[in-house]
């Protein structure tokens, strides 16, 4: 425990903590985070996809540091600012749907859900939400509203809120792995429900619920189902978007094209930043209504524009699936000496190893996967868990990381596996982090 720990815990209050073990950086680089002994650890989280790009990239660097020198303002609540006009143009160009489409600026994923929440069902008139069991969209109380993991189990949910379980092929609803039962099932809660539905809430690929990849088509056929009922698709790509599956936007994997998108974490590059992309019609329907003073922060927005530069520039998307299948590959080769490893799943480098007791049953191994996190933090590998157990290691390095560092974390977690298989990690260490 470092000096700068103790003093976080003595100062920060818990409110805002998820914590697993005392990790205290006093820097980073690249996709290694730095201790003040020095000790340099490979982050294979990337602070839960935010630092898109690692850290210090160059180019986010230079844009902020010039934007912070002369910056147009610092909001655009009342006056426009070219950073933030530029950016929400850049999106629009990403962006494949038809019709008129604007764009809305926030400081988090949460806040992004939680503004289309409201947005959606004040222009449409229409209450009910549809969303997934598993599916965390924010920690405000709008995106909680909306969310169904079992961490905010407690809190207020939408009224007329439909939550469907989300297809996994590992751990299958009625033993369907196509997804087809819960389309069933949805179709059915639409017959049923007296509350017209304004919106779907989705991830293209499940982040906190698991690191889950729907089966192949499930979410067009979900769409589909959605649009016969004049139902908007909200696609939630605040973790997953922005390259990092191997494509621009995740939901370009899935043959459809949503209604509206919402990103954050990358976009910024490490700085508070998020935007959703939706109709005009529903950004629209009022003004001074879902606002904050520092949205469109042009220093923000700069580094977005880094961000996107970058990511295209350097073409990371692809890079991220051929690194992505690199790490996957490791993993599996992992599986075959570590009877703790029960499914490695993922798209480029968002990736998912759910750890188990045992492979027939696929009982989640919660306790040792705890144990995990922390033994690789002692041996200098960042990475967090995740998943409605706590039982799924999450891996989301910068799109930046390079196959070398792939290659050296995989072999610090070999060494991670077989000590807590051999019972070498004291039960004890885990009292101070609650973890999920």
């Amino acid at each position: 425990m470092t000096d700068l720990y103790a003093r976080d815990e003595k100062a920060i209050g818990t409110l805002q903590k998820l914590r697993f073990f005392p990790l205290a950086a006093t820097g980073g680089e690249g996709s290694r985070l730095i201790e003040r002994n020095g000790r340099r650890l490979i982050d294979l989280s990337a602070t839960w996809g935010a630092a898109s790009l690692g850290y210090g990239h160059p180019a986010v660097a230079k844009a902020v540091s010039a934007a912070v020198a002369s910056p147009a303002g610092a909001s655009i609540l009342s006056a426009s600012n070219e950073p933030a006009v530029a950016l929400a143009e850049r999106l629009l160009q990403s962006f494949p749907a038809k019709g008129d489409q604007k764009v809305w600026f926030g400081h988090s994923g949460s806040d992004a859900n939680e503004t289309v929440f409201r947005a959606v069902t004040k222009a449409t008139g229409r209450k009910g939400i549809i969303a997934f069991a598993g599916a965390y969209h924010g920690c405000t109380t709008g995106s909680m509203a909306v969310s169904g993991h079992s961490v905010q189990a407690d809190a207020q949910k939408a009224d007329g809120l439909i939550l469907l379980p989300y297809p996994d092929p590992y751990r299958p609803y009625q033993g369907d792995p196509s997804g087809d039962a819960v389309l069933a099932l949805l179709k059915e809660r639409l017959q049923n429900t007296s509350e017209p539905v304004a919106a779907a809430f989705i991830e293209p690929i499940q982040s906190d619920g698991g690191l889950i990849v729907p089966p192949e088509g499930f979410l067009r056929k979900f769409a589909e189902i959605c649009r016969e009922h004049q139902i908007l698709i909200v696609c939630d790509e605040v973790k997953v978007g922005l390259g990092r599956t191997g494509k621009l936007h995740c939901f370009e994997h899935e043959g459809f094209v949503p209604d509206i998108l919402t990103l954050g974490k990358g976009l910024g590059g490490g700085l508070p930043l998020s935007a959703v992309i939706a109709p005009a019609s529903i950004l629209d329907c009022a003004s001074a209504f879902a606002m904050q003073t520092l949205h469109g922060n042009p220093v923000c927005c700069s580094a977005g524009l880094a961000v996107l530069d970058t990511i295209e520039g350097e073409s990371l998307a692809d890079a991220a699936e051929r690194k992505g299948e690199r790490l996957r590959e490791g993993f599996r080769q992992l599986a075959a000496r570590h009877p703790l490893i029960g499914d490695v799943r993922g798209r480029g480098l968002a990736c998912g190893v759910e750890l188990v007791s045992d492979r027939e049953t696929r009982t989640p191994a919660k306790r040792e996967t705890a144990k995990l996190v922390y033994r690789a933090y002692e041996l200098g590998v960042v990475l967090y868990y995740v998943g409605m157990n706590s039982n799924v290691l999450e891996l989301t390095p910068p799109l930046t990381i390079s196959e070398a560092e792939i290659d050296d974390a995989l072999a610090v977690l070999d060494q991670a596996f077989e000590d807590v298989e051999q019972a070498r990690v004291d039960e004890g260490v885990l009292g101070r982090f609650a973890g999920w």
